[in-house]
């Protein structure tokens, strides 16, 4: 049975892991292939825990489509704008640099 551990700076890393772990010990469950038994014998958890992972991820299911349009970047979206900004900001300044280099008299070799 995995457990989360005390230190604050990793939690976020377990509390992944154990999402991750009941999603999968549900996904079993909701499969059928092995009875609530055997699977509670096989991940080390009760059945009673595994049938309640089973019916929260069944009732919760439907909210990874919920929000499948809106995370989807579109052109003329801020966040998309935004980026291109940077990445026009970074050209002129590479390219700045790459001139600046030239005017000094280092090679192309030693800056790449």
């Amino acid at each position: 049975m995995q457990r989360k551990p005390n230190t604050d700076n990793k939690s976020h890393f377990f509390v992944t892991v154990i999402a991750g772990f009941r999603a999968k010990v549900a996904l079993e469950a909701i499969k059928n292939q092995k009875t609530l038994a055997e699977l509670s014998q096989q991940y080390e958890v009760n059945a009673v825990t595994i049938s309640k992972w089973k019916s929260k991820f069944l009732e919760n299911m439907a909210i990874v489509f919920e929000n499948c349009q809106e995370n989807k970047s579109t052109p003329g979206t801020p966040e998309l704008d935004e980026l291109y900004a940077q990445i026009g900001q970074l050209k002129v300044e590479n390219d700045f640099l790459k001139k600046s280099a030239r005017r000094l008299g280092i090679s192309d070799t030693e800056w790449k």
